[in-house]
Formats: C-alpha cells, structure tokens, sequence
C-alpha cells in the first residue's frame, strides 16, 4: 500500500488516524496501539505543560503527530464572566469548590514553548486546531522537517489555511464529537456534515484533506474515502477501548441507553463541543456565554470532581455521532474493522 495517498502523507499503512483527544483520553498506549495496527495516533498537546507533552512523546516511541490549539484573545470580559460563575456556583458546592470566586483565567497553553520543544524534537507532523497558526511557527515546523494540518470546518477556513502552504487539511464535520475548530466561534459558518465538507474543502484546494466527524463503522470510512478524503480520523470509536485514558464515568455514560442523544455546547467551556446530553447543559446552555479558555478553566475541577464521583451530568461527555458503536477491546481491532471493507 505504499501508493496510497495516507501513507504519502503520513507513512501508515492504514487511512485510520487516530484523533488528538485533549484532557486524557488519548494516551501513548492509545497511539501505540493505533500505530502497530497500520495507522496513525496523534498526541494531544492540549492543556499540557510542555514538561508533560515531552513525557508523552518519549513515552509514545512511535512515529506520531502532535496536535496544538492555536491561542486567541481573550474573548469574555469580567462582569459576563462573574455572572456566568455566579449562575453555575451551586453545582460546585457538593465538592466544596467555590466556583462564584473563581478567577478568570486566560493562557495561551504554552504555545510558544511547545513550538520550541517541536522544533527541538521534531515529530512527523504537527496539527493545529482553533484557528490559524502563525507563519514563524510554521517556518520554524517546516525546517524541522515537519508537515503541518490545520483543522477547518468550512471552505472559507480551508482557503485561508492553504494560502500559509500548509501541508494538508483536516476537515471537521459537524458530527464531530468534542471540540469545534471553527476558527471564530463569534462567526460560525453553517454546521456542513463531514462527507460534503471534504468533497468541497477537496475541489476549493486541492490539498491533502483528512475527514473527522461522524464515523460509526467501515461504511463510513469507505464514503468518506470516496469523497476524496486522504484519511479519516477516527475518535469517539476509541473512547472505550483498553488503551483509553477516558474516565470510568464517560465510558459507562457512552454505553448508558438512557443518553439518548449528542448536542452541541458552551456550557462546560465556553466554545463549541459536542457531547452527550445531559442535566447540566440543559440548565446552563441558554446562559452560558462564548469565553474560551476562560470558562474551561472555570469548570475544570468541577468536572473532574464529578468525573470522580461518578456524577456524569456535571462532566463534559464528549462524544460524536457514532457514539452507540463505541466498543471495549483493544484499539487494534478498531483500526481493523473499520479498514476491513477498504
């Protein structure tokens, strides 16, 4: 298969990339495993030091991507910001977290330092995700003998990407589970399902294009293949398998039937995600304003409370579409199945 166009790009054998999921779920036995069945694994660098993210490459021993969230401004002031703490502060109070008197906090998680330490070790390729990046980083990426994706969600993005010469695109789709890359979450474009949006992103640039969103099963890899997609990401079907780093409770809510659905929400951290329904984006979502990183911060050890204690409608369930078909077992088998039609 060293003709086809994944391993070209991305020198796997399979067209399986396995997603960057941020906040734990996607460990270096994830990737291993992704890699030893023919893909592709991507590291999240999202909300790490770059102490961490380096434990995590040299744990990883595995050719890989690295995956970073590109900063914005701040985009939420503080009156908006106290009133939005103060409306959620009850659902802290069972863990005894004061959430009315959190601060508001903004970073840029390390971004500049994380372009140093990829610089330094250089990994195959490198992602981007949240918006553009800029062209010195690109530059120092490229002559570290890196290739570079940007995450795009609409055509408009995906010609803005490709005139920084970028190598290649990831189209996200609206099924996509987790975090929305739109690059300005103020100025959405109209939600595109994954299959038109890389057959458009494909003819408008005639880049490398990666799909990401709503893939339950081999037929959808194959359509999406078909439609002109380089490789498919794959990251919900790997929440639950052995080498998954997600919490007990998101594992159990996947397979719960009484979660019935996936929405998309501000609630937990003031951008676009989508994640399984639940009580707490319910009383929120109508109030919660747009405010990231700010309110990811603000939420963060409430979810990770209730993440702990096995209260899943105070956690940010991220889950696609494809959510029912998310299985335990290896991540191997899920590589296999879904290339088995190929």
């Amino acid at each position: 298969m060293t003709g086809e166009p994944w391993t070209r790009l991305l020198a796997s054998a399979t067209p399986i990339v396995g997603a960057p999921m941020a906040g734990g779920a996607s460990t270096p036995a994830l990737i291993r495993a992704v890699t030893a069945a023919g893909g592709f694994g991507f590291l999240p660098a999202g909300y790490k030091t770059t102490e961490a993210l380096a434990a995590d490459l040299a744990a990883t021993d595995a050719p890989c991507g690295v995956n970073l969230f590109v900063p914005g401004p701040p985009e939420i002031d503080e009156a908006t910001f106290r009133e939005y703490a103060r409306r959620i502060a009850a659902e802290g109070e069972p863990y005894g977290l004061d959430l009315a008197g959190a601060p508001l906090t903004h970073d840029d998680d390390h971004w500049s330092d994380k372009i140093d330490l990829l610089v330094r070790q250089p990994v195959p390729v490198v992602s981007f995700t949240f918006g553009l990046p800029d062209p010195a980083a690109l530059a120092a990426l490229r002559r570290a003998g890196t290739r570079t994706l940007v995450t795009v969600t609409s055509v408009a993005e995906a010609l803005a990407a490709r005139d920084l010469d970028v190598d290649g695109l990831i189209a996200q789709g609206t099924e996509a589970g987790g975090h929305s890359g739109v690059h300005d979450p103020r100025r959405p474009a109209a939600p595109t399902s994954t299959r038109p949006l890389v057959a458009d992103v494909v003819a408008a640039t005639g880049l490398p294009v990666l799909a990401a969103g709503g893939v339950a099963g081999p037929d959808d890899v194959r359509d999406l293949i078909e439609a002109g997609a380089t490789a498919v990401v794959v990251g919900t079907l790997l929440l639950r398998t052995d080498e998954s780093g997600a919490n007990r409770t998101h594992r159990d809510a996947l397979a719960d039937p009484a979660r019935t659905s996936t929405v998309v929400t501000r609630a937990f951290t003031g951008r676009p995600a989508r994640g399984l329904r639940n009580t707490f984006i319910d009383r929120y979502e109508a109030a919660a304003p747009l405010g990231y990183p700010e309110l990811h911060h603000l939420t963060r050890g409430l979810r990770a409370a209730a993440a702990a204690a096995g209260q899943p409608d105070r956690v940010h369930l991220w889950a696609g579409t494809g959510y029912r078909n998310a299985r335990p077992g290896p991540a191997a088998a899920v590589v296999e199945a879904l290339t088995a039609a190929l």
